[in-house]
């Protein structure tokens, strides 16, 4: 196990010294920066209020920040080949995982959600890690069946054997979010991966079906699908989250009421500083200040996605898969996140990813950035490539240069 830690070459060990796209870094480091900045501002009072330091909030996403870091540079030291080798074992991770946070006394409960295992002062979501875990597994099916896929229905139904469970488990916990952003994700790694139209338009009306299904056999969804249509007709009830959300962009007018001004953040907002730190944002920044932060998002979002055509050009198919499934994972948690807040889809706990306050998803969007530089170090550099074998001494003594 301690093997993979040996120091291969990668953007962090080579001779052309921290080789990385620096571009996806700064878009990334500046999202990580106003998310520590947001949090430290609408958690202050609630923070006081609950520990007597304002700034608990913060000290704590900070030392989650630092853990992200340490994750990112230990993922950008794995080889692609590595991660592919491992997706068997990474899926049945996964659903130990998730099997493990339903048992009785493992589980954290939180608002009536199951879906964290408490060790000491901090919480593990699974489900974050299972997103992840699947985008890998994901890729090497799509990279050893890639003709099975394409060709038959047997090789467009095999992945849903571990997807479906998956789901269910995740269903259970409830996750219902987690839910749909991943089978998100695995349609569209589906679709790029070659599956034909026919097909795809099938796979997507069973889930569009099986959606309406969960909603309609859910009382509580089915009130949050009919209440966030008109959340004003019943404002101090089920309308209550989307009407403070709605009146903190109504304060924030074109500017903002100024960085740490925030009226909403004083107990009328509930999770202030997780699923509904961008209504916060939208008041203390503004319209001008949101639609920056929603640029900030699409260009990390693209160049993602770019990381993975580029990596496709190159014939690096796991690994522009795998790029692929992790900015669908961030696009589809960017849309419902900013859509909740912005009172165009029901109301729903998911994390806005860089931004909002949560260790799990904070470290696990971390890890993810680093594992995009390192498929885009690999297609740079053409290691992992079919038709160029590289080692360790290919890189021991080049010669550093500008870029």
């Amino acid at each position: 196990m301690f093997g993979v830690l040996k120091p291969y070459p990668s953007p962090l060990i080579s001779g052309r010294g921290i080789d990385v796209d620096f571009a996806m870094v700064a878009g990334c480091l500046a999202l990580l920066g106003l998310g520590l900045v947001m949090i430290t501002s609408a958690s202050s009072e609630v923070a006081a209020a609950q520990t007597g330091n304002p700034l608990y909030m913060m000290i704590r996403h900070l030392v989650y920040l630092v853990i992200g870091i340490f994750a990112c540079g230990l993922t950008m030291m794995i080889p692609m080949a590595t991660w592919q080798r491992w997706g068997g074992q990474m899926v049945l991770v996964a659903f130990g995982l998730l099997i493990v946070v339903l048992v009785p006394g493992l589980g954290h409960e939180v608002n009536g959600s199951i879906r964290w295992i408490g060790f000491g002062a901090f919480n593990v979501q699974p489900s974050e890690i299972a997103k992840v875990f699947v985008v890998i597994y994901l890729a090497g099916y799509l990279v050893r069946r890639q003709k099975e896929v394409r060709e038959s229905w047997m090789g467009f139904f095999k992945p849903f054997l571990v997807l479906l469970p998956m789901a269910v488990l995740l269903l259970m916990e409830p996750d219902f979010g987690a839910t749909v952003v991943m089978m998100g994700a695995a349609a569209a790694m589906l679709f790029l991966g070659g599956v034909g139209l026919f097909r795809f338009t099938l796979m997507v009306a069973l889930a569009a079906g099986a959606v309406f299904l969960l909603v309609w056999l859910q009382p509580y969804r089915m009130a949050r699908m009919t209440n966030f249509t008109d959340p004003w007709a019943d404002q101090f009830g089920a309308g209550y989250q989307l009407t403070q959300a709605l009146i903190a962009f109504g304060r924030g007018e074109w500017f903002g009421v100024g960085l740490g001004n925030s009226v909403q953040k004083q107990f009328y907002l509930p999770e202030a500083h997780t699923d509904f730190v961008f209504s916060v944002l939208a008041e203390e920044l503004g319209v001008v200040g949101s639609l920056c932060t929603v640029a900030l998002f699409v260009f990390v979002c693209v160049r993602a996605m770019y990381i993975g055509l580029w990596a496709e050009r190159a014939r690096q198919y796991f690994s522009a898969y795998v790029a692929y499934g992790l900015s669908v994972l961030w696009i589809g948690q960017f849309l419902i996140n900013v859509g909740v807040n912005a009172g165009l889809l029901p109301t729903k706990g998911l994390t806005l990813p860089f931004l909002s306050y949560g260790g799990s998803s904070l470290v696990i969007c971390c890890a993810s950035l680093g594992l995009l530089l390192r498929i885009e170090w690999e297609r740079r550099t053409h290691l992992g490539s079919e038709e160029t074998e590289f080692n360790e001494s290919d890189f021991a003594e080049e010669a550093p240069h500008g870029r």
